[in-house]
């Protein structure tokens, strides 16, 4: 059976689709990923059989091909465990795989199935919304990074069993949802003052400008 999983990888500052497709066929077990894997990505296969055992599931003994699309660009990171763990759970028939394409799925996971932070929330938020999907599941250290994006539904899980619970219906994984403006007016608020800088006048003076007409710093 094959099921097919949404997640995404980051190149430059934005994040891409990802379909992650996973195949289980009959023959000697082997577990192979392909789509220009990285070495954590080529790693991934050793955390997630021991994360499925581990959350008291069942890891097939039988030929396992995981596709990383397009195969054509190169993927880095781990965050392709928790979709790789969704989707081989999704093709042995442990949760229903229709449900799992509203969503971009980033997750680390540790041996015991637990979900640990990744990089890229936010430009993978944003490609969940561009490209019109329900929202995003990733770890619950990322979840406010992705809050941040109007439009997007942020569900943010503890574990691999946690999600499989939710996509069964036997769990309610509410959204996150944040205050921007609140967020920005913290941001105002600074610890430090150029008053305590002895000499260095015109670094501070340069930096006054910058910060009174909204430059970046590289650009003086």
């Amino acid at each position: 059976m094959i099921a097919k999983v949404l997640s995404s990888a980051v190149l430059g500052v934005d994040a891409y689709l990802v379909e992650v497709e996973v195949d289980i066929a009959l023959g000697f077990p082997q577990f192979a990923t392909v789509g220009l894997p990285e070495g954590a990505v080529k790693e991934s296969k050793e955390r997630v059989r021991a994360a499925i055992k581990n959350c008291g599931y069942d890891f097939p003994q039988r030929r396992i091909t995981v596709n990383l699309a397009p195969a054509d660009i190169r993927k880095e990171g781990s965050a392709f465990d928790l979709p790789i763990s969704l989707g081989i759970l999704a093709a042995t028939g442990v949760i229903d795989h229709e449900k799992l394409c509203d969503y971009i799925i980033l997750g680390e996971l540790s041996l015991d199935g637990n979900i640990k932070s990744i990089k890229g929330a936010l430009p993978s938020s944003i490609c969940a919304r561009d490209s019109k999907l329900k929202g995003i599941i990733l770890p619950k250290e990322n979840a406010e990074e992705a809050a941040v994006v109007d439009g997007v539904e942020v569900l943010a899980a503890d574990s691999l069993q946690d999600l499989v619970e939710f996509f069964a219906g036997k769990r309610e994984i509410i959204p996150t949802e944040i205050d921007i403006n609140s967020i920005f007016t913290q941001a105002k608020e600074y610890q430090l003052d150029f008053h305590e800088v002895k000499g260095q006048e015109h670094v501070k003076r340069a930096l006054e400008v910058a910060a009174s007409g909204g430059h970046n710093l590289l650009t003086l």
